[in-house]
């Protein structure tokens, strides 16, 4: 499977979430001149060189130094600005992890934090520009909303909401096109779980860019097996939404978690530590990087190798429901 290659007639290709970001901070900028976006030498990989080209005095670069990168936008908060910290998350989230927890967070500025090429999007350029501890180390601190849309819509919907809200917020991004996953269903809010497909058989919990897999892998269990699955697209993995989170559990049916993550500290086990706490017992099962060297390869090689693919998520659903 090629994430930029849909495979479902029945739903729309759209653009590369990171390309509806820049679109909708451009948009925002427009009538909102407290709108500033702060990058890292990151201005043509965040895709933000038309924002700086239109709006010269609402963008700051501050050159390869993510701790400046965020003690600046914390400080431009301070001072009532909506700003937009964007640079590769995998050294936005390690790098610069101290002034994000006593700038941004414990100081309660508003800053929006933007992961660009997250998860295992640089592909070959291997581990070191990987980001699979990010949910990890953020959902440790508090104070920030965590954020991974998993389409344009989800996009589009959490830059508009995060350039509202009091609060620091973290979201990331691929690089990679994605579809629309569920055109009827156009509500949105942080930490509140958007249901893109509906069955009973079992659930299939993902976020980001795992979704597709996820729905993708729904289609076939119900064309080869016609057994149903839930796909929920958890876009907000904290504040998780656990009364959506309880209400999938109740059937008593297998979940399964998927993220472009360590299966260690992300979605998957803040899923299973509210329902394990709460007393569910359903069959679960997490799937994300292994706790071990990640092998080398495309964005899509490494999906496939660790079963985030259409085909992998499809047998993990088989081995649940005894198939």
């Amino acid at each position: 499977m090629e994430l930029d290659k849909i495979e479902e007639k029945d739903l729309k290709m759209g653009k590369a979430n990171q390309d509806v970001f820049s679109e909708t901070l451009q948009a925002l900028a427009e009538t909102d001149r407290n709108i500033i976006a702060v990058t890292s030498d990151s201005r043509g990989s965040g895709k933000l060189v038309p924002f700086g080209e239109k709006y010269p005095n609402q963008i700051v670069e501050v050159g390869i130094a993510e701790q400046n990168l965020v003690g600046v936008a914390a400080g431009l908060a301070s001072a009532g600005k909506k700003t937009f910290a964007v640079s590769p998350a995998c050294f936005l989230s390690a790098r610069a992890l101290e002034q994000i927890k006593n700038d941004v967070c414990y100081s309660d500025n508003p800053v929006t934090l933007v992961g660009i090429s997250s998860g295992v999007s640089y592909g070959a350029l291997g581990t070191t520009h990987h980001s699979l501890h990010d949910y990890a180390v953020l959902r440790a601190i508090n104070n920030i909303i965590i954020v991974a849309p998993a389409d344009n819509f989800e996009t589009e919907q959490a830059v508009r909401l995060a350039a509202k809200t009091n609060k620091p917020v973290y979201m990331r991004y691929g690089k990679k096109a994605m579809p629309f996953l569920k055109e009827d269903n156009k509500t949105f809010e942080f930490g509140k779980g958007r249901v893109v497909r509906e069955g009973n058989d079992i659930t299939i919990i993902a976020t980001g860019e795992t979704v597709y897999p996820a729905w993708l892998a729904a289609k076939k269990l119900e064309d080869e097996h016609d057994m149903k699955a839930t796909v929920v697209s958890m876009h907000t993995i904290k504040p998780l939404d656990i009364k959506l989170l309880e209400e999938l559990a109740s059937n008593g049916r297998p979940i399964i978690t998927v993220e472009e993550h360590m299966v260690n500290g992300g979605l998957g086990e803040a899923c299973a530590s509210h329902l394990f706490q709460k007393g569910f017992k359903n069959p679960f099962k997490i799937v994300g990087i292994p706790d071990e060297y990640t092998v080398t390869g495309s964005q899509v090689e490494i999906f496939n190798h660790y079963g985030i693919s259409k085909d992998g998520l499809f047998k993990t659903c088989k081995e649940l429901l005894d198939i």
